[in-house]
């Protein structure tokens, strides 16, 4: 289980971009992080790449399916779910468990967002936030699912997470495959080699009957 200090990076990672974009104001924790304003943008490369501000109520990349509680519910079952399976299989494939490490800390690091960022900066409340996103790469338009995208869409640090996870899956699952065929082996072969034990026979005590004299 130690590939889950990767999800624990990315979720780390995640937040701590998310509140420099955004801000943060606790007075009586002495904290005032000023952020920048919304659909505020910093070109970094040019007009290529900028850090631009804005918040997204949907899934990775702005796609929308379901409501907001229901994506929030539904990252949490899937987390729950990662967790097991990883826990599961912390034996098996190490490139299998690195992308799905991958995977739930890019859906722990959004969910953080959708669950408590409404409650906490006071715009809606629990399971009803926003996803800070940042990171934008001005492209030529181009439609996925029905919808017109005039630059690529703004993401963050999760969104990143969870697409590499599944990229290493999606074309990783012949090592994947190669890893499992691999362990199956390895524990045959261990039971093969491994010595039985020789099984003493039970001693049975003769018990000699009590005569009275």
């Amino acid at each position: 289980m130690k590939v889950i200090f990767i999800s624990l990076f990315i979720v780390i990672a995640d937040q701590i971009t998310k509140i420099l974009v955004k801000g943060l104001s606790i007075p009586s924790l002495g904290i005032e992080i000023k952020g920048m304003h919304y659909q505020q943008s910093i070109p970094v490369f040019g007009n290529w790449f900028k850090i631009t501000f804005i918040e997204n109520p949907g899934m990775a990349f702005g796609l929308q399916i379901g409501g907001k509680l229901f994506l929030s519910l539904f990252t949490i079952l899937a987390t729950f779910m990662i967790v097991f399976f990883l826990y599961k299989n912390r034996h098996n494939s190490l490139y299998l468990r690195i992308a799905l490490a991958l995977i739930l800390g890019g859906a722990v690091g959004n969910l953080i967002d959708r669950v408590f960022y409404g409650a906490i900066y006071g715009y809606a409340p629990i399971f009803y936030g926003n996803v800070v996103d940042f990171f934008h790469i001005d492209t030529p338009n181009f439609t996925i699912l029905g919808k017109t995208f005039y630059s690529w869409p703004i993401f963050n640090i999760a969104d990143i997470a969870v697409s590499l996870g599944f990229l290493l899956i999606l074309f990783g699952y012949k090592k994947i495959a190669d890893d499992e065929k691999k362990n199956e082996l390895s524990v045959n072969e261990f039971n093969e080699l491994k010595p039985e034990l020789p099984v003493e026979p039970a001693i049975q005590e003769n018990i000699s009957p009590v005569t009275k004299e």
